[in-house]
C-alpha cells in the first residue's frame, strides 16, 4: 500500500511530536535534578545519591510519589479554574517548543525532520505563546481563594508584564541583523564563520568576495542585547534572584499554596520547561543554533549524511546545557531581589538599555549595511 505525501507528513508529523515531548519531558526530569546535584556540590554535599547509580533514577521516584500523593481540593477554591490553571501553564511550556529547529535541514518527502513546525514568524509564536503562560498562574492565585497564592500570583503577573517588554525588545537588534523572523533563517545568518558570526560576538574575519579575500566585521554585536535577554528570561520564568511570585520567606510557596499531587507536579514541570525553551531561544538567537562553533575548521557536513545530522544536534544540546548550567549557577550563587528592587531594574535599567540596544543596531546597520 502505497501512502500519500498528505499521510506522510501527518505520520511524520505526529511522530515528531511524540518524540519531541518525550525528549522534553525526560529533559525537565534530569534537569530537577542536574540542579540538585549542582547546588548540592556547590553546597559541599551529595545531593541526591541513593536511588539508582549515581542517583540517576531520582527524578522518576519523584514523579511517582506526586503522582501517588492525594490530590486534595480546598472547600473554598474555584473548582473549574483551580483545575484549568496548571493545564494552562504546563501547555504553554510544552507548545512553545514546536518551532525550535535543533539540527541542521534534513528533509524526507518534504517534511523537515529536525523541527515539529517551520514557519517565518517563529520568534513571534514563542513570545506569544509563552506571554500566555501567565494565565495560568494568575487564575491558579485567583482561584486558590487564598490570600499567599493571591499575592504570588499577582507578583508573578506584574513581574511578567514588566520584564515580557524587556524581551521583547531585547531581541529586535537580532531580528533587524537577520531581516526575518524565521528562527532558521536567524540561525543560517550566523553560520558563515562559526562562533566569530554569532550574534552575540564580533569580529575579523576572511570574506571571499568579487575584489579577492578582504577582512571584515562579522557578528551582531549583540552582548548588550543577549544580557538583557539573560536578565529578562531569569525574571519571566520565575527563577532566583527573581523569585518573588514563590518566596517561601514571605508568601510560603506563592501561587501555588494550595495545590497538591499532579497539579502541583504540573507547575513544577511548567517551570523547568520554560527554562528549556528560554535555554533554546537563546542558543538560536545569539549563539548560531546548532551550528558548529568552528566553521570551516569542523563543518557539520564533514563526515557523510550521518555524522552531518548528528553533529548539530549535539551542538545544540551543549549550548542548552550550558544555559540551563547558569541557571542553575546563578540560583545558588545570588540572594533573592527585594520586590521594589526587581521591578524598578526592570523599567528604569532593562528597557531603556533594550532600547538603546535598538538604536545602536539601527545605526549600525545603517551605516554598514
Amino acid at each position: 500500500m502505497h501512502l500519500s505525501d498528505f499521510q506522510i507528513f501527518l505520520l511524520l508529523t505526529i511522530l515528531k511530536i511524540v518524540v519531541v515531548l518525550v525528549i522534553m519531558l525526560t529533559s525537565v526530569a534530569y534537569t530537577v535534578l542536574l540542579e540538585r546535584k549542582v547546588i548540592g556540590l556547590i553546597q559541599n554535599r551529595w545531593g541526591p545519591s541513593r536511588v539508582g547509580p549515581f542517583g540517576l533514577l531520582q527524578p522518576l521516584v519523584d514523579g511517582i510519589k506526586l503522582f501517588l500523593k492525594e490530590d486534595l481540593m480546598p472547600m473554598a477554591v474555584e473548582r473549574p479554574l483551580f483545575v484549568i490553571a496548571p493545564v494552562i501553564a504546563l501547555s504553554c511550556a510544552l507548545v512553545s517548543i514546536s518551532v525550535v529547529p535543533f539540527g541542521n535541514v534534513f528533509t524526507y518527502r518534504g517534511v523537515s525532520l529536525f523541527e515539529i513546525s517551520d514557519i517565518n514568524i517563529g520568534l513571534l509564536v514563542i513570545l506569544g505563546i509563552t506571554s500566555i503562560g501567565v494565565y495560568g498562574i494568575a487564575l491558579s492565585g485567583w482561584s486558590s481563594n487564598n490570600k499567599y497564592s493571591l499575592l504570588g500570583s499577582l507578583r508573578a503577573s506584574a513581574q511578567l508584564i514588566s520584564y515580557e517588554l524587556a524581551l521583547g525588545l531585547s531581541l529586535v537588534g537580532v531580528v533587524l541583523r537577520a531581516g526575518s523572523l524565521r528562527l532558521r533563517d536567524i540561525v543560517d545568518s550566523q553560520s558563515a564563520h562559526g562562533a566569530l558570526s554569532w550574534n552575540i560576538f564580533g569580529g575579523p574575519a576572511r570574506v571571499h568576495g568579487a575584489g579577492g579575500t578582504t577582512w571584515a566585521i562579522v557578528g551582531g554585536f549583540q552582548i548588550l542585547g543577549f544580557f538583557i535577554y539573560l536578565m529578562a528570561a531569569y525574571a519571566e520564568t520565575n527563577r532566583a534572584p527573581f523569585d518573588l511570585p514563590e518566596a517561601e520567606s514571605e508568601l510560603v510557596a506563592g501561587y501555588h499554596t494550595e495545590y497538591s499531587s499532579m497539579k502541583f507536579a504540573m507547575f513544577f514541570m511548567a517551570e523547568y520547561a520554560n527554562m528549556i525553551t528560554v535555554s533554546c531561544v537563546a542558543t538560536l538567537l545569539f549563539f548560531g543554533g546548532a551550528s558548529s562553533p568552528l566553521g570551516h575548521l569542523l563543518p557539520d557536513n564533514f563526515g557523510g549524511t550521518f555524522l552531518s545530522a548528528i553533529f548539530p544536534i549535539l551542538w545544540f544540546v551543549f549550548k542548552v546545557f550550558c544555559f540551563l548550567f547558569l541557571y542553575i549557577w546563578v540560583r545558588s550563587t545570588l540572594p533573592r531581589f527585594r520586590y521594589d528592587q526587581l521591578m524598578s531594574f526592570g523599567w528604569k535599567f532593562l528597557l531603556p538599555a533594550a532600547m538603546l540596544n535598538i538604536v545602536l543596531t539601527s545605526l549600525v546597520l545603517a551605516f554598514h549595511g
